[in-house]
């Protein structure tokens, strides 16, 4: 399950959602809005998303991840909006049998949604200024993957 949210990522509820019998391990990462960005102080982040189009990458990257891995499930949650120093951008959370896979899936997960998910986020920094970091690989990879 890929989803986009305006809210901030309740971590415990979502980690509630990967649990299975038949599971041995989960691994979940966390991204978190830094203050700072190649030597520059950044204030806060805003991050927009064509929609359809993210939710069907995503989708279609979690469904990649459980063909590739030997994991039971994947699940990505990804903010948009603006977020402050500190909140949660991103989680992503894989169950498997045994941990191997599942650190390797989630890895895959978080590199994959980067560059192929139409994603963007604008950095504000302190000295006022803001530039916005586009998925440059998103439009070719969604182009190649179909």
């Amino acid at each position: 399950m890929f989803t986009l949210t305006e809210t901030p990522i309740d971590a415990a509820a979502a980690v509630k959602t990967l649990q299975d019998p038949a599971a041995g391990a989960a691994v979940t990462f966390e991204g978190w809005v830094r203050n700072h960005n190649e030597s520059r102080n950044v204030t806060r982040l805003d991050y927009e998303a064509y929609p359809e189009m993210a939710i069907q990458e995503g989708t279609r990257i979690l469904e990649e991840s459980c063909e590739r891995f030997d994991i039971l499930n994947a699940i990505c949650i990804h903010r948009t909006g603006s977020l402050a120093i500190g909140d949660m951008a991103v989680w992503v959370g894989v169950a498997s049998v045994h941990r191997g896979p599942a650190f390797e899936a989630c890895e895959f997960i978080i590199d994959t949604i980067k560059t192929r998910v139409p994603i963007w986020k604008k950095e504000t920094y302190a000295d006022g200024n803001s530039d916005w970091i586009a998925c440059h690989a998103c439009g070719a990879a969604v182009a190649d993957s179909r």
